[in-house]
């Protein structure tokens, strides 16, 4: 290929359902900053009824096609062709079936940039960088000094404010995400019962085959849930204690930064 018939750049934005990836989007839109930007979704097959809402009402305010990757390839899928081992910290094969490589297919061997929702509160993660020489990062929250408090004010601006789940979730990703608290478990419970149950199907199906993994570690989901009013009693003086703190303010609840959690899901 000649350098007159060379494919133009792409320029990429993954949206996680996650509050910093949509106001990314939007502040980008709004600014006029890339035009001819591409959106895309990686569908876990296992999201919260929430975030996919909040997708679709994403796509209608920026106007433009949100494109959803991983057709036919949810996390059971990949579950059977990893020994049917559920993912963990440490092993983290749902993020690289369901996020980095549904990516990489998607941008091919196309020169891209993507745009990462890091904040500049954040400096220290670095996020997703794909090892592919034709993929390249840049971060403009870093870029333009924009914190959490600007996030959120992006998003309220915008009429769309923050995903539902942040009324009892700290994140995105996946309903049985092992990054979750143990409060937010209990908030699973309450808020989709359903999906609660089919976690607890997971650490079932794993504990018939002598494996003794759980999602939340050092208790399977029958146990925590049994001690869910001592868990909501404790959640309360953390926050309690964290709201006293000087450099707490009310966006802080909104964050999910105090943990080692993937980026590549959860921006």
């Amino acid at each position: 290929m000649t350098e007159t018939q060379r494919k133009p750049v792409r320029h990429l934005l993954g949206l996680s359902g996650g509050k910093d990836s949509a106001a990314l989007a939007i502040y980008l839109r709004d600014n006029n900053r890339v035009p001819e930007m591409e959106y895309f979704f990686a569908d876990t097959g296992a999201e919260l009824p929430e975030t996919l809402a909040f997708i679709d009402l994403l796509e209608d305010y920026l106007g433009k096609k949100i494109e959803r990757l991983n057709a036919g390839r949810t996390f059971d899928f990949y579950l059977k062709l990893n020994g049917n081992i559920l993912p963990t910290a440490k092993s983290r094969w749902c993020t690289s079936e369901l996020k980095i490589r549904p990516f990489e297919e998607y941008v091919g061997d196309d020169e891209a940039i993507t745009y990462v929702a890091i904040r500049a509160d954040e400096k220290e993660r670095i996020g997703y960088l794909s090892k592919k020489p034709n993929i390249s990062a840049k971060y403009p929250f870093i870029e333009d000094n924009k914190y959490k408090e600007d996030i959120i004010k992006i998003l309220k601006k915008s009429g769309l404010g923050v995903p539902k789940y942040y009324d009892w979730r700290s994140r995105s990703g996946c309903y049985f995400c092992f990054f979750q608290r143990k409060i937010e478990w209990v908030g699973l419970a309450e808020n989709h019962p359903e999906l609660f149950e089919e976690a607890k199907k997971y650490e079932d199906f794993h504990r018939q085959h002598g494996r003794s993994h759980t999602w939340s570690e050092g208790e399977n989901l029958d146990q925590l849930i049994a001690r869910a009013d001592e868990i909501r009693i404790k959640a309360k003086e953390l926050q309690k204690i964290e709201e006293n703190k000087p450099s707490k303010s009310l966006m802080d609840r909104f964050d999910n930064d105090d943990d080692d959690g993937c980026l590549m899901c959860f921006k």
